[in-house]
């Protein structure tokens, strides 16, 4: 969309203002809410700037304090915005719009420490085999009971009936309708958003969503998750409740996660190349498949980006545990499902709700691009329950993160300056968690050792 549209495009819409966005290491939403006249005269002048910086702050909001990558002088970047990204915000009363934006350094060249960069980094290595990857994310989360005491555990909300589910209700039809006003609220405010989800549904855990989202383009869908989190949050805030993606907000119950399916085409023809002419799978879809086991658990701080994260990933709570595969298994990590040969595809089945979308897409379409361009072969497929086979994922932030440090393919794929940065970020969120006494500490230990 050429400035002269997008011009066109705010002033047929009225719009007053918009909200230039920048997803962060941890998909949190980044950026400046600009009048609209000035954001069109700042486009294509290097005008919309940022510093730097912004991709070494923390979950917490802090900036990392000792830094071997970014600028001690805090380097400007500037933002440009992705027309194709451009969208109405539904939950403001007055007329704004808000646009994804790519950041690239007063030279123009690409911010390379950007998670979005990082995603089109991988897409163009798939590009240049003349490889297509579609991607169809699943996408689960709770709703709870506002919580403003962090350490107060969090509660269902009420429902329509007047009461708190006491237990997750799968798959419950009339379990789902108890939040049937937020649910509308969310397909109202997906739509103009151009976010294309599909089913929806109660998941294991009480007030436990699900949304599949229609599969398509990876950089288009991790924009469309990037945008649901925030719609999805703003839908409950309207009900007095909040919206959560950890990956397990919830002591005695089952994860959220953000499964991934994937599949891959010839770019000119659109053929599925997962699938033989007879309908079976195919050679690049087994290395496919023995690329995301060989590193899989180098790309765990991606997949489990928290020390939360790894709370979900425990036998027989939902979750993977190993990196074996199996056709249409649930208890193992990469799942073949049954499909006729035009859906060919696995799910992976390890990344968390709490997942940056731009680097969950991009860790797992590296997986599988390192195992077809290495012709790699992976194991046989499990029968039966993976849970029988030992923990092979990492346990915790850190043990994925030396995972990550000691994998060169991996971090010749996303880049040294990345991963460093990444590291940074994740050590700080790390030091600052080790400084929290919980209530576990002080029930136990207070008055007994």
């Amino acid at each position: 969309m050429p400035k002269k549209k997008l011009q066109d495009w705010i002033t047929e819409r009225g719009v007053e203002e918009v909200e230039c966005l920048v997803p962060d290491m941890g998909g949190v939403a980044r950026g400046k809410i600009i009048p609209a006249k000035k954001f069109l005269s700042a486009i294509g002048n290097q005008g919309l700037r940022m510093p730097e910086e912004i991709f070494i702050l923390t979950v917490t909001g802090r900036y990392v304090q000792e830094t071997n990558v970014t600028s001690e002088s805090g380097s400007d970047i500037y933002l440009r915005p992705d027309p194709s990204s451009i969208r109405m915000v539904p939950w403001y009363s007055e007329p704004t719009a808000q646009v994804i934006c790519d950041c690239f350094y007063l030279d123009d060249t690409p911010v390379d420490i950007s998670p979005r960069f990082v995603l089109q980094k991988v897409l163009e290595l798939y590009a240049e085999k003349g490889w297509k990857p579609v991607v169809a994310p699943e996408l689960e989360f709770y709703l709870v009971e506002k919580n403003t005491d962090p350490d107060y555990p969090l509660e269902p909300p009420v429902g329509r009936s007047g009461r708190k589910e006491a237990g997750g209700q799968a798959f419950g039809i009339d379990s789902a309708n108890e939040f049937d006003p937020i649910v509308e609220d969310i397909y109202d405010y997906c739509e103009p958003h151009g976010i294309n989800i599909g089913t929806l549904s109660h998941e294991s855990g009480p007030a436990q969503l699900e949304i599949n989202f229609d599969h398509g383009d990876p950089m288009d869908l991790a924009d469309q998750v990037f945008l649901f989190k925030r719609a999805v949050r703003q839908a409950a805030f309207k009900h007095d409740v909040y919206a959560t993606f950890m990956a397990k907000p919830h002591e005695n119950e089952p994860g959220s996660s953000m499964h991934i399916h994937q599949s891959l085409v010839d770019a000119k023809t659109g053929k599925n190349l997962f699938a033989t002419k007879a309908g079976k799978q195919s050679r690049l879809l087994l290395s496919h498949i023995a690329g995301l086991q060989r590193y899989l658990a180098g790309c765990m701080p991606f997949f489990a980006p928290s020390v939360n994260s790894y709370r979900r990933l425990v036998p027989h709570a939902d979750a993977p545990t190993n990196s074996h595969w199996g056709i249409d298994n649930r208890t193992v990590s990469l799942r073949v499902p049954a499909s006729n040969p035009a859906a060919m595809r696995v799910e992976n089945r390890v990344p968390g709700a709490d997942s940056n979308p731009y680097l969950a897409l991009a860790a797992t379409l590296a997986c599988g691009y390192l195992g077809m361009t290495e012709n790699l072969k992976p194991t046989s497929p499990v029968e039966g329950s993976a849970y029988r086979y030992a923990q092979t994922l990492p346990l915790n932030l850190e043990e994925a993160m030396n995972k990550l440090n000691y994998t060169k393919p991996l971090k010749q794929v996303f880049g040294e300056r990345f991963i460093e940065v990444y590291q940074e970020v994740k050590d700080y969120e790390m030091q600052q968690y080790r400084r929290v006494i919980s209530s576990w500490e002080r029930e136990y230990l207070l008055l007994n050792v």
